[in-house]
């Protein structure tokens, strides 16, 4: 098969995600092959900032510039 014919994927970065929870939501559902990823808990650490803690295993809180980022422990 000619490579004319096999579209690159748009891929989207976790930084590019809209600083909903819902985005937040939608992306790693889809990054998740279409298996429903969901909030589990949400608090706020010693920084101050909003962690949310979701169901793929990882925590997740939005940068200065509202950005979202995954929380390394």
């Amino acid at each position: 098969m000619s490579h004319a014919f096999v579209k690159e994927e748009d891929g989207q970065w976790l930084h590019d995600v809209a600083p909903s929870l819902s985005a937040l939501i939608i992306y790693l559902t889809r990054e998740n092959n279409g298996i429903r990823v969901y909030e589990q808990k949400k608090f706020v650490n010693a920084e101050g900032k909003e962690v949310h803690t979701m169901s793929n295993g990882l925590s997740y809180a939005k940068d200065a510039e509202n950005k979202w980022y995954v929380i390394g422990y």
